[in-house]
């Protein structure tokens, strides 16, 4: 090989790989919104706000939205939490007594949503097709639950958009086991209120803290 083509090959094989494409930035969501005020005990815990997302599971948004507009979510409780895993709630109170629901809404576990980190996905019986009011969002990435990997999978219709460190406080709460509930938070995490709102702006990232320069 002449010295200057093998200069040319040893300095392409010596060239660092070209980094990968930047990812096409996601587009916001747009909504519809709700808006969860958590207490536990006398303490505000903080909103939770969920995008949900009508295209991809048109039933599942329907559903929830109903629920909330007649007020059924006021003063239920997250009766389920697993730290690393979910928060689940929407069907019982603070004494356990589970609200009365609507008929059931088909699983739309196909829609191409994963349970990523701040899903929001309806739960249900054995039954695909059981689920009523209550629903989980997820803390972690459980894509073992999405349709094909855990058979009918359990259908996500919604993100957390805003307070997800919320979820991660509640799951992190302190639990018994209440009659035939097990995983309940010692102190009930109630939803206070739950809301539509008309529109959702996303808060203001907050800004680092000033550097300290180190002492002479």
């Amino acid at each position: 090989m002449p010295f200057v083509a093998l200069l040319l090959a040893l300095a392409q094989a010596a060239a660092p790989a070209p980094p990968p494409p930047t990812p096409a930035p996601k587009p916001p969501p747009t909504g519809p919104f709700v808006e969860l005020e958590l207490t536990q005990g006398r303490q505000t815990l903080g909103t939770i706000v969920i995008a949900l997302n009508r295209e991809k599971a048109p039933l599942s948004v329907e559903n929830f939205l109903q629920y909330v507009r007649a007020g059924h979510y006021d003063g239920t409780v997250f009766h389920r939490v697993l730290p690393d895993f979910m928060i689940q709630g929407g069907g019982y109170t603070p004494e356990l007594v589970e609200k009365p629901t609507r008929p059931p809404v088909p699983n739309e576990a196909r829609n191409g949503l994963r349970n990523s980190r701040g899903a929001v996905a309806m739960a249900r019986l054995n039954d695909p097709n059981s689920a009523t009011s209550q629903f989980f969002i997820n803390v972690r990435a459980n894509h073992r639950l999405d349709f094909g990997i855990s058979g009918a999978g359990y259908a996500v219709f919604g993100e957390v958009v805003q307070g997800i460190e919320i979820a991660d406080r509640v799951s992190l709460t302190p639990t018994t086991t209440r009659g035939q509930h097990e995983n309940a938070p010692q102190t009930w995490v109630v939803i206070r209120h739950a809301r539509e709102l008309s529109k959702w702006t996303p808060p203001e990232p907050t800004p680092a803290p000033p550097a300290v320069p180190p002492n002479p």
